[in-house]
Parts: C-alpha cells; sequence; structure tokens
C-alpha cells in the first residue's frame, strides 16, 4: 500500500504542537476589523486548541 498523501490545505491551517495538540488560527481577524473593539481583536490573536471529533479528522489529513 502507498504511503498516504498530507492533506495540502490542512498542512496550511493547522499546526501540530510538541505536545501533540492542534492548533488553528482564529476566524474573524482578517478583514472589516474598523468597526470591532480592541478588545475583540486582542482576543481573537492566540493560536486556538482544536479538541474532539475536529482534531481527530484534522489528525487524519495530516497523516498523524
Amino acid at each position: 500500500m502507498p504511503k498516504m498523501k498530507t492533506h495540502s490545505g490542512a498542512k496550511k491551517r493547522f499546526k501540530v504542537t510538541g505536545t501533540g495538540k492542534l492548533t488553528h488560527r482564529s476566524a474573524g481577524k482578517r478583514h472589516l476589523n474598523e468597526h470591532k473593539s480592541s478588545r475583540a481583536t486582542r482576543r481573537l490573536m492566540p493560536d486556538a486548541e482544536l479538541t474532539g471529533t475536529d482534531a481527530k479528522k484534522v489528525r487524519r489529513l495530516l497523516g498523524k
């Protein structure tokens, strides 16, 4: 059986940490930020952790 290819879209969007957790960028911070409060944009800054079924699906896409 040949090796499974890594999903290119998932490869660009998700990162596996040293402890094996999956992180992703928070949505809603690309554009149209002028009307959002500073507090709201700061809240979206850090990478969020992916858990549960979503993490399982992404893990399969990344071949981990």
